[in-house]
């Protein structure tokens, strides 16, 4: 018998149909987002104020959940003007919030966001949960830290609910430990966790050593998500090794997504031209495109190796071919983040030099900001798009390049190791650590004929027009209100 609920989000593919499904689950009045990235970071200039939003799809899926006059969303402070758009308790003042709820900031110290963050999340769980030959750095003070500011983040929680059962998001690995620390204070709460990032498997997490306490965490969620059914076994088997009471909370697999852009074919017929021009690519050059953070997990230096040997086995396409890479800079405060930045720009360097000529530059090296319409032209622009992550738990670089070729030309190359391959099946498939491979697929995706080219394009947008990233969000929330008026449920696939 078909579940009722489970249809209803089936039919949600943008923020008014989330509304809809909100309505009849009727969870809006007291729902909160916690994540450590806030969906508006205010900056000084010299003109004043400016409000910046983070480009994604997430923050617009998160924002309709709270659309609201009983949302709130707690994050970490960071920007340069955060305070002086805040109330005395660290709300953010209406004239500086476009939408209705309310946005909570947390100030967090120079050593808080050292330990919490640096430390713990990015310098420990990061490399833990990525298969990309990175040492996780295990401290003690790290952790004593993590745990601080997750409890800071959940009394702000309590302080916030407006209800003894608020609808509470939690999001992504910097908060594991809010859940359980919630739900001692707030036992009917309906908690929603999401771990964006993969799930690590049982030999990595069993090096962790407070895996008790962080599984202990999540478990006192009443839904926790991942991304992919291997990440559902890796937590499974995580679950099931440990030791204490039984406990109720769902776990299944929510493959994140976009949300789904509006076309504007105008823009489309003129990103060519855009990107050609800033970046200075030649006439006649095909363009390849990167898009990435500078990242030990996405592959940026096996996809320059694969780059230079077609080059080298192909004479013939030297002068006529070009990759964008674009790296935005990112956690440059842990050294493998400053080794992969110094790998990448002389490896690139290197590759100008051996194949570069006057008026030709191979490999395009970006490594500033670039806003989402940039973005999009050069989706709109290229041959291809590589996506060579050695590990990801979903990488929606792959899907936002599908949405934005609504002209059905280029090709996607993807990572078998991101999450998108598992639902993005006509992407040319590649293991980046094999650059022979990863060569001849470049190789194939500027070979691809437009009709076969058309073809797999359509495929593609089909899945990512109907799997929105607010679907994902309808499929949580239901799954967390069916779950909190039955009796607990094991782990479950999705």
């Amino acid at each position: 018998m078909a579940d009722p609920m489970r249809s209803n989000a089936a039919g949600v593919r943008d923020a008014a149909g989330l509304g809809r499904l909100m309505a009849r689950l009727d969870c809006g009045k007291d729902i909160i987002v916690v994540a450590n990235r806030a969906p508006w970071i205010h900056r000084a200039s010299d003109d004043g104020i400016v409000g910046e939003r983070p480009a994604g799809g997430l923050v617009t899926a998160l924002e309709a959940v709270l659309s609201g006059q009983g949302g709130c969303w707690i994050s970490h402070g960071s920007g340069s003007a955060d305070r002086a758009t805040c109330d005395a308790r660290g709300h953010v003042l209406a004239q500086h919030l476009p939408g209705s709820y309310r946005l909570r900031r947390l100030w967090l110290s120079d050593a808080e966001v050292a330990g919490y963050y640096d430390g713990m999340a990015n310098g420990a769980l990061w490399p833990l949960c990525h298969r990309a030959g990175v040492e996780p750095r295990l401290r003690g003070a790290d952790w004593a830290c993590y745990r601080q500011v997750n409890q800071r983040f959940a009394d702000a929680v309590v302080a916030e609910a407006r209800s003894e059962r608020p609808v509470v998001l939690v999001q992504d690995y910097h908060l594991a430990l809010v859940p359980a620390m919630v739900r001692a204070r707030l036992p009917d709460a309906i908690i929603l966790t999401f771990w964006h990032i993969p799930f690590p498997e049982p030999q990595a997490l069993a090096r962790f050593p407070w895996r008790a306490e962080l599984l202990r965490g999540l478990l006192a969620s009443t839904v926790v998500g991942v991304q992919t059914a291997g990440d559902l076994a890796h937590f499974a088997a995580a679950r099931a090794a440990l030791a204490g009471p039984a406990d109720g909370a769902v776990a299944r697999a929510y493959p994140i997504s976009i949300a789904w852009p509006a076309q504007q074919p105008q823009a489309i017929d003129a990103a060519p031209v855009r990107i050609r021009a800033r970046f200075k690519v030649a006439p006649g050059v095909r363009l390849l495109v990167g898009v990435d953070r500078m990242d030990y997990t996405k592959g940026i230096v096996e996809r320059l190796r694969a780059f230079a040997l077609y080059l080298e086995r192909n004479p013939g396409q030297v002068g006529r071919v070009a990759l964008l890479q674009i790296a935005a800079p990112g956690r440059m405060a842990l050294a493998p983040y400053r080794r992969l930045d110094r790998s990448v720009r002389v490896l690139a360097g290197r590759i100008n030099r051996r194949f570069g000529r006057a008026g030709y530059a191979p490999v395009l090296l970006h490594t500033g900001g670039l806003d989402a319409a940039g973005v999009a032209d050069c989706y709109r622009a290229c041959d291809a798009c590589l996506v060579t992550s050695l590990h990801d738990g979903m990488n929606l670089v792959a899907k936002e390049f599908v949405a934005a070729r609504a002209d059905l030309r280029g090709v996607l190359v993807l990572s078998r190791w991101a999450g998108a391959s598992a639902e993005l099946a006509q992407a040319l498939p590649v293991d980046p650590r094999d650059i022979p491979a990863l060569s001849d697929a470049i190789g194939a995706a500027l070979a691809m004929p437009p009709r076969e080219q058309a073809a797999r394009m359509a495929a593609m947008r089909a899945v990512v027009r109907e799997h929105t990233v607010f679907r994902w969000a309808a499929r949580l929330l239901e799954d967390g209100m069916a779950a909190s008026v039955s009796s607990p449920v094991a782990a479950v696939a999705a």
